[in-house]
């Protein structure tokens, strides 16, 4: 496999397949959440900070790169919490959802490459809001929402 085809991989139909990892980073019964750039695919849609897996980069290591260039934060990256594919009409996604938390002396997160940040409880996570991609890993993220704030 050539590395440009490590993170994008050509499926039967044609379509691109990006490998993304993301964040389910909760602090205070809330989780964290970056809003899409405009000019940006699905643009203005919320969605768990995270992005494209570089070729041969771990996936763990890339969503440490990516939530310090897009919110500036430090983060540890833990276990996988959900693995999703989803097909958009130009290309595909595998999304890898992992746990993370903030570093200690890290910094809020703010919106450095990204159009806004924000904290959200279980009942403002609406499907509407979000990428499609997204879509699946909600129920869980509110689960693990529930069982933070006991």
């Amino acid at each position: 496999m050539t590395s440009s085809a490590q993170s994008e991989l050509v499926t039967p139909a044609g379509a691109t397949t990006v490998l993304v990892a993301a964040a389910i980073l909760i602090e205070d019964g809330r989780v964290l959440l970056t809003q899409r750039k405009r000019g940006a695919h699905l643009e203005g849609a919320w969605e768990f900070p995270g992005g494209k897996v570089e070729p041969g980069e771990d996936p763990r290591d890339a969503l440490a790169r990516e939530l310090r260039e897009e919110v500036g934060i430090d983060a540890a990256v833990g276990d996988i919490v959900e693995v999703t594919f989803h097909r958009y009409p130009m290309k595909a996604v595998l999304l890898l959802f992992y746990r993370a938390t903030r570093c200690t002396g890290s910094p809020e997160p703010r919106a450095l490459d990204v159009a806004d940040v924000r904290w959200a409880a279980a009942e403002a996570l609406r499907e509407d809001e979000f990428p499609p991609a997204d879509i699946v890993v909600l129920s869980k993220v509110r689960k693990l929402l529930a069982s933070a704030a006991r």
